[in-house]
């Protein structure tokens, strides 16, 4: 791409950044454009001489902004811009946030405000692609409360809440900060501080009252970071032990597709190398004890649980319970 392409390319990412955020000083333009901020007075010049309604404003609070009122055009995408564009589109959870109509009507926009050659690659696109983000096996969490959650987060109102766990004392009442939601597998999870940030299931939330109190949202704080941080912690929460275990090729072959991520991966791991009838011994991750027991009861005769010694001696108490239960006699 030319040195005038990638100069046409960041004005314009520069104009829609004004466009969208509001005031930015030029530090802030800077930082998201990654480029000095001697090259944004340049760019802020080269728009000033275009015609675009822009001014700055002097002082700590100062920065650039457009003329109340100004929209750009949606001009300049590319194929690969438009196309991402239009795989974004989830319409389930936009339903969910009480947003259907509204998105359905941005679509509309975009739509009528691309080139032909673009709309045409974008109509292609919804006929081909579609995108389904619930996983199987798992019905839709029902989620009352996920509108007037959603209000709260965008209108940085705090909330009060009564919500449902799995630990005891299992009904609990919090006062909430929200920061933001986050959709998960088709399940919804409020991300807010009480005494500290914490994570809930919307489906577990009984009631939810919107409060007039405000709060401020931390200076910094990434709802993305959070959610990879919090993902990682809880799972070294839950396994809370590790397994040997002797697993087939036969299982081997389609533990892809059996277990969650980090088993198989740990399977390979720490896989040695396969015995005479293929079979391989690996250290695997498991949660509390009931839940090893009904995965490793699962997989039946294609895996031999080695340690801990207190989970092999409960497999073969259920497999000896099983066999009395099937006896004929």
């Amino acid at each position: 791409m030319s040195v005038l392409l990638v100069r046409a390319s960041r004005i314009v990412q520069l104009l829609l950044l004004l466009q969208t955020r509001g005031r930015l000083t030029a530090a802030q333009l800077a930082a998201e454009l990654e480029v000095s901020v001697r090259t944004v007075y340049r760019d802020v010049d080269a728009l000033h001489a275009a015609g675009v309604p822009l001014y700055g404003e002097a002082g700590h609070a100062g920065g650039y902004r457009l003329v109340e009122g100004y929209r750009t055009r949606l001009t300049g995408l590319t194929e690969n811009e438009a196309d991402s564009l239009f795989l974004t589109g989830l319409p389930g959870p936009a339903h969910d946030l009480g947003l259907g109509a509204e998105v359905a009507a941005a679509w509309l926009k975009l739509t009528a405000s691309l080139p032909p050659e673009l709309r045409d690659r974008a109509t292609r696109i919804q006929q081909r692609f579609h995108l389904d983000a619930p996983g199987w096996y798992a019905e839709p969490d029902d989620t009352p409360a996920l509108v007037a959650a959603a209000d709260a987060v965008w209108r940085e109102r705090r909330i009060h809440i009564e919500y449902h766990r799995w630990r005891a004392p299992s009904e609990v009442t919090r006062t909430v900060d929200p920061y933001g939601l986050v959709l998960k597998a088709g399940r919804w999870y409020l991300v807010g501080a009480s005494r500290r940030i914490s994570t809930y299931r919307v489906s577990q939330i009984r009631t939810l009252t919107v409060l007039d109190e405000g709060f401020q949202r931390p200076a910094g704080f990434d709802l993305g970071a959070y959610w990879e941080s919090y993902l990682a912690d809880f799972d070294a929460r839950r396994h809370t032990d590790t397994s040997t275990v002797r697993i087939s090729p036969e299982l081997r072959k389609r533990l892809v597709e059996t277990v969650e991520p980090s088993i198989h991966r740990a399977v390979e791991e720490t896989a040695s190398a396969p015995d005479d009838d293929g079979w391989v011994t690996a250290v695997v991750p498991i949660e509390q004890p009931d839940h090893a027991l009904r995965l490793f009861l699962g997989f039946g005769a294609d895996i031999e649980v080695l340690a801990p010694d207190w989970l092999r001696q409960r497999i073969t108490a259920s497999v000896a319970a099983l066999a009395r239960t099937y006896s004929p006699d």
